[in-house]
C-alpha cells in the first residue's frame, strides 16, 4: 500500500526539461497555451518602441509640410510595430532552440518553455515580417520611393540575424547598434521622408534621442539576463562590459535624450514638456542602479518604454503646436 502511494506521488509531477533544443523534443504538458501567453510573446513592453520615432518622425514632416498625411503615417506605425512584434518571435524561436532561454528571469518564452513547437513560433514570426513587409510596400506604392524597397529588406535581413542563423550579432555585442540604426535612425527619418520627402535637423535629432531609448530599453533587458547570457554564451554588450558599466551606459543613454530636447525647446518651446516624461525614467534609473533582484528590471524595461513614448509625444506637440 505504502509503494502504491509513492508510486502515485512520484507519478504526480514530473520534471520539466528546460534545456536542449525544443524544436527536438516533444511538447511539455504544462497546460494549454492561451492567447495571453501569445500575447506576452509579442513583448508588449517593448511595442512604445516602435510607436515613438514614427510619432517624432510625423511630428517632424509637419515641420516641412504642416499637412497630416494620416494615411502614410499609420502605415508607417504598422511597418514599425509588425516588425518591432516579429523580432520579439524571432527572439524566442532563435534563443530557444539555442536553449539561451532555459533559464531566464523574466517571463517564460513560448519556444524554451516547450509547450510550442519550435516551427509554429517561426511560422508566427515570419507572418508578422511579411505583414510588415506588405505595410512598407503600400508606402512604396504611394510615394513611388521604390529604393525604399531596399530599406525594408535590410530591416528584415537585420531583425532576423539578431537572434538568427549562425552567427547572430546579437550574440557579439552588437545588439545596441542594431536597435539605435533601425529602432532609431530608420524608423524616424524613414517616416519622415516618405511624408515630407525632407530631412529636417529636428528629425535627426529626435532620431538620435529615439535610438537611445530603444538602446537603454535593450541594457535593462540584458542586465537582468547577464548571468543567464554569460552562462549561455550569448555575449552582449552587457556580459563584456559588466553591470557597473552596463548602469553607467543605461544612465547616459537614458538622459542624453533630454538634453537633446532641451535643445530643441530652445526653438520650440513646449519642447521643455519631454523633461516630464522623467517621472517614468527616474523611477526606472533608480531601480537600474539599486535592484537586488533581476526581476526588478523588468519594471524598468517597462518604465523606459514608456518614457519614451512620453517623450515622442512631447516632441510632435513641440513641432505641430
Amino acid at each position: 500500500m505504502a509503494a502504491s502511494s509513492n508510486r502515485k506521488k512520484n507519478t504526480k509531477r514530473r520534471p520539466t526539461r528546460t534545456s536542449g533544443n525544443p524544436a527536438k523534443r516533444p511538447v511539455v504538458e504544462a497546460g494549454p497555451v492561451t492567447v495571453r501567453d501569445w500575447v506576452g510573446a509579442a513583448r508588449l513592453r517593448t511595442l512604445p518602441l516602435a510607436v515613438a520615432p514614427v510619432v517624432i518622425g510625423t511630428g517632424a514632416a509637419q515641420l516641412v509640410d504642416p499637412n497630416l498625411h494620416w494615411v502614410i503615417a499609420l502605415a508607417c506605425l504598422a511597418v514599425a510595430v509588425l516588425l518591432q512584434i516579429g523580432v520579439n518571435y524571432a527572439n524566442d524561436y532563435s534563443d530557444g532552440i539555442r536553449g539561451t532561454d532555459a533559464h531566464r528571469v523574466g517571463p517564460a518564452r513560448l519556444t524554451a518553455s516547450g509547450r510550442v513547437p519550435a516551427r509554429r513560433v517561426l511560422t508566427v514570426a515570419l507572418v508578422f515580417f511579411a505583414l510588415a513587409a506588405v505595410a512598407g510596400l503600400s508606402i512604396v506604392i504611394r510615394t513611388q520611393q521604390w529604393w525604399m524597397l531596399a530599406v525594408g529588406a535590410v530591416c528584415i535581413v537585420a531583425a532576423w540575424f539578431y537572434t538568427g542563423g549562425k552567427r547572430p550579432y546579437g550574440y557579439f555585442g552588437l545588439g545596441e547598434v542594431f536597435v539605435f540604426v533601425f529602432f532609431g535612425l530608420v524608423a524616424t527619418l524613414g517616416t519622415t521622408w516618405v511624408q515630407a520627402f525632407a530631412l529636417p535637423h529636428e528629425a535627426w535629432l529626435g532620431a538620435v534621442a529615439a535610438g537611445l531609448f530603444a538602446c537603454a530599453v535593450l541594457l535593462a533587458n540584458n542586465l537582468r539576463d547577464i548571468d543567464q547570457d554569460s552562462v549561455a554564451g550569448k555575449r552582449t554588450l552587457t556580459v563584456l562590459i559588466g553591470r557597473r558599466a552596463t548602469q553607467v551606459l543605461y544612465t547616459l543613454f537614458l538622459l542624453v535624450p533630454f538634453v537633446i530636447s532641451s535643445v530643441i525647446a530652445l526653438l520650440y518651446p513646449i519642447g521643455w514638456l519631454a523633461l516630464l516624461a522623467l517621472l517614468a525614467g527616474l523611477p526606472a534609473l533608480a531601480i537600474v542602479w539599486s535592484y537586488r533582484r533581476a526581476g526588478e528590471l523588468v519594471i524598468a524595461l517597462g518604465l523606459t518604454s514608456l518614457t519614451s513614448v512620453l517623450y515622442a509625444g512631447a516632441l510632435y506637440w513641440a513641432f505641430v503646436g
